[in-house]
């Protein structure tokens, strides 16, 4: 699975960044490579706190397995 990230100019300086297909992973960074690597900790962040979540509202039936996207 591929996701797109964008890098957009601040006008401060700098870099803001996000990735289009998970709302809430956004960070930023002096540089297209410092707003990269804070970007893959925000889509880490976001994923581990979505999946905490989940298991705490989920039922107890609920049936958990490792799911992988193919690329399209």
């Amino acid at each position: 699975m591929k996701l797109t990230a964008v890098f957009v100019a601040a006008p401060e300086g700098g870099y803001t960044a996000f990735i289009e297909e998970i709302p809430g992973a956004i960070s930023e960074g002096d540089s297209i490579d410092e707003a990269r690597e804070n970007l893959a900790d925000a889509l880490r962040m976001v994923l581990e706190c979505n999946g905490e979540l989940a298991r705490k509202t989920e039922p107890t039936t609920a049936v958990r397995e490792v799911f992988e996207l193919a690329a399209m």
